[in-house]
């Protein structure tokens, strides 16, 4: 429990935050709000119980008015958006505050940084890479209307809920679980994985994968094993997260400190996470709060449910884990699937309207898009820029028309993904057989006399590359990924991880 006096404390510089003088002592006393909100005087939870006599605390307006207009002038409905949570919630959480206004989660940096460089949009060391300075160019346009709904700087407008539709509304987009129909919505820690659907199911599509459900578009009718989310989107069952399936949420793996760190100078997500597997699959577990070594063995306890959970430490002595895998990632070999896209089409229309993300209204210009050749199944695989081997999946296989570009332009680009799908490990063969492995695409390979031959399966696009394929056997085509120091597999590395499967088959006639 929080002590009185820090409750007092924290009053007193949300008051002065919002600029209301600080409400007596007495329950409701001077509180004009109670008149017409008294049943909002139920439903706090301890920490935040100081307040319920003190709306002004956290609301502004005033509370010594008569009448409902001039106590509503001022007023902070929503408090928490981040236009406002420096004074509603910056009294007692300046810290987080600052945090969650510099954080990924509100900047987009990396997926701006990206979606200009992809585009052929030079970085500007004048103009930072992020959704509130976004201007009218190509990318910055396509960002503009198609992707910068989630950011935790979007408004709330609504005390609902909507797991699949729901996007920014700063600090209470995390932190409010259920607006109950009487009584204030309790602001709370034991954040549950719902409030990270509204954005985490897309792009990466993490939180759909994670619980087993793959985005897929059906060829005909919808058979009976496909479903369909709210926002009309199909998806099929897939096997889901071990550590799902587990009980485990979201908050478990990813603590506040990491998700509400001011990442100025973090260039993506994958570069703002603070926990590794290692960190609880071996005895080093100090990162994991909500864990502990009892007797040389790992428990952790889930932050929603309290339940305590035994962790398996990953034995030394399993293939995969020996020396000459050392530079290769947990995920790499244990996600069961990734989410994998093979053909977008975006395409501008001036002569169109459309919604503003960033300016909050329609304005001219209009996009579009169109996907086609999505499938769920073993990613590829690449180095990553810390020179590790990582799952990759297609972030861009896309063409893009816009009358200020010459000409349609395509782009092939392959992304390091934790598609948070995690099992029993994938096969062997499943990499050192395969070409879709080594980032060729479907096709028939084998090494003849020392020399890698690649026969492709699917039809060979404009670049000189498979459909599905993210580079060729010499590494001259393709290759492209968002940051430097990712990279596919040369043709050393392919040769070498093939060798090692032929090394280990019994000679012919044995």
């Amino acid at each position: 429990m929080v002590p009185r006096t820090t409750l007092k404390l924290c009053l007193l510089l949300a008051t002065l935050a919002s600029g209301t003088a600080p409400a007596a002592e007495e329950p409701g006393a001077g509180n004009g709000c109670l008149l017409c909100h008294a049943d909002e005087r139920s439903g706090f939870n301890t920490a935040h119980a100081f307040a319920v006599d003190h709306c002004a605390a956290c609301h502004a307006g005033d509370p010594q008015s008569g009448t409902e207009e001039s106590a509503h002038a001022g007023l902070i409905p929503f408090p928490g958006d981040l236009a406002t949570a420096s004074r509603a919630c910056g009294g007692c959480h300046a810290g987080r505050v600052f945090g969650v206004t510099h954080s990924l989660m509100h900047t987009g940096r990396g997926m701006v940084e990206v979606t200009r460089r992809a585009i052929g949009v030079e970085p500007d060391p004048e103009s930072p890479d992020n959704l509130q300075s976004l201007g009218h160019g190509v990318a910055d346009s396509m960002l503009r209307k198609q992707c910068a709904s989630c950011h935790l700087g979007q408004p709330k407008t609504t005390h609902t809920l909507d797991v699949t539709h729901d996007r920014g509304g700063g600090c209470v987009a995390c932190h409010i679980n259920d607006y109950p129909d009487a009584g204030h919505p309790a602001l709370t820690t034991q954040v549950d994985d719902g409030r990270c659907f509204g954005c985490h199911s897309r792009s990466g599509r993490i939180s759909l994968s994670y619980a087993g459900l793959a985005e897929t578009i059906p060829a005909g009718e919808p058979d009976a094993g496909t479903l369909r989310l709210a926002d009309g989107r199909f998806v099929q069952r897939m096997p889901a997260d071990v550590h799902y399936l587990a009980g485990m949420s979201c908050i478990d793996c990813h603590s506040g400190a990491e998700l509400m760190q001011a990442a100025d100078n973090v260039a993506n997500q994958r570069h703002a996470m603070q926990v590794a597997c290692v960190d609880c699959h071996t005895d080093n577990i100090a990162p994991v709060p909500n864990a502990e070594l009892r007797d040389g063995n790992a428990w952790l306890q889930t932050k929603n449910t309290g339940r305590e959970l035994f962790v398996p430490p990953a034995d030394p002595a399993t293939p995969g884990h020996d020396a000459n895998h050392g530079r290769v990632t947990c995920a790499a070999c244990h996600s069961q699937w990734a989410p994998r896209c093979f053909g977008c089409h975006m395409e501008y229309d001036a002569d169109g309207e459309q919604w503003d993300h960033v300016e909050r209204k329609t304005t001219p210009g209009r996009w579009s898009d169109r996907r086609w050749n999505i499938d769920n199944g073993l990613p590829a695989l690449g180095v990553n820029d810390n020179d590790e081997i990582e799952a990759f999946v297609p972030g861009m296989i896309m063409t893009i028309t816009h009358p200020a570009l010459p000409e349609e332009k395509f782009v092939r680009q392959f992304a390091p993904l934790s598609p948070h799908t995690v099992g029993p490990a994938r096969s062997c063969e499943s990499c050192h057989r395969s070409s879709e492995a080594l980032g060729l695409g479907q096709g028939d390979i084998a090494l003849r006399d020392g020399e890698l031959r690649f026969a492709p399966r699917h039809e060979i696009l404009r670049d000189g590359l498979p459909a599905d394929a993210w580079t060729n056997p010499g590494s001259t085509l393709g290759g492209q990924a968002p940051f430097p120091g990712q990279r596919p597999f040369n043709y050393a590395e392919m040769q070498m991880i093939l060798d090692a499967w032929i090394a280990t088959q019994p000679a012919a006639g044995d």
